[in-house]
């Protein structure tokens, strides 16, 4: 997956937007654009990758782009499977630096929402009660029209220049002259464990993926994703096998072979390091906690 690069007013014929997007997963490739961008996830999680940042995300994850950031949400992988009831929703606000026009940044009483923009080449994330509170007025401003799509717009952006409930994604201000081809092979290398989790991987196949040596792509990914590849590798096939065991009636070894281990001893080892209990404690705790009807719990 190649970054791509876009122009969003172009192609909305619009250089402010609003869109409330539902889709099965985020479907929008590792792409980059002119526009300043703030995405608001109401459902889905997965992870997403942000100028040289990869992190998760989850409900609720806001963040605030400056221009020209590669980025691109990617759901987990049983997104991909069909599930009725998954979905990827969110509310994104794209729109123009030049809107304002040149005079509206040499005002005195703009230094700080220019301040912003220049700070949202970093990915901004915005948390605590200025996420709450923006939320709100996004949720508004989707059925806004004309000029009250600016209003909205511009209450959004005083908010933010004025609040401390922020973390920069990026430690650098993000530019394409220092794009990160690193960032578009840790996409490959995430789709590619998405669709092959259930076979085994080796580090020479998975740096052939990134188009790297072995050594070159550990160390890559353990700076940016701050674990090494098996244990990513691990979290996922155990992730996939929660589901198989709350949904499914298989039995271990068959939902041990499913996601990629070769033993059901295998497995329960490895489950266990994940989530600290054993595949069969979890699913007993399950079925436990739907069994009790909600007037009967504390």
């Amino acid at each position: 997956m190649k970054l791509e690069q876009t122009k969003i007013a172009s192609y909305l014929n619009t250089k402010v937007s609003v869109l409330n997007r539902i889709e099965p997963f985020f479907q929008a490739p590792f792409h980059s654009h002119p526009e300043l961008e703030l995405v608001y996830v109401k459902e889905s999680f997965g992870k997403r990758i942000i100028g040289n940042s990869v992190m998760p995300f989850e409900p609720g994850d806001m963040v605030f782009l400056g221009s020209d950031i590669p980025h691109v949400w990617l759901n987990d992988e049983k997104y991909y499977q069909g599930i009725e009831d998954l979905r990827a929703n969110s509310i994104v606000v794209y729109f123009h630096k030049d809107i304002f026009g040149p005079t509206f940044y040499e005002l005195k009483e703009t230094q700080k929402i220019n301040e912003l923009f220049f700070q949202a080449g970093k990915g901004i994330s915005i948390i605590g009660k200025t996420n709450k509170q923006i939320a709100k007025k996004l949720e508004k401003l989707v059925s806004k029209k004309d000029f009250e799509v600016i209003v909205g717009l511009f209450e959004i952006l005083s908010i933010l220049s004025e609040s401390q409930d922020t973390i920069y994604i990026n430690d650098e201000i993000y530019s394409l002259m220092q794009k990160d081809s690193k960032v578009d092979r840790l996409s490959e290398v995430f789709q590619y464990v998405n669709k092959n989790y259930k076979k085994n991987i080796s580090l020479e196949e998975i740096a052939a993926v990134a188009n790297m040596t072995r050594t070159s792509f550990c160390r890559m990914f353990r700076v940016k994703t701050k674990k090494n590849f098996v244990d990513y590798l691990h979290e996922i096939r155990i992730s996939n096998s929660c589901k198989l065991l709350l949904e499914t009636d298989k039995s271990m070894s068959e939902i041990a072979y499913e996601c990629g281990y070769k033993t059901a001893s295998d497995f329960n080892k490895l489950f266990k390091k994940v989530k600290g209990i054993t595949p069969s404690d979890f699913k007993n705790n399950a079925n436990v906690s739907f069994a009790t009807p909600d007037s009967y719990r504390d």
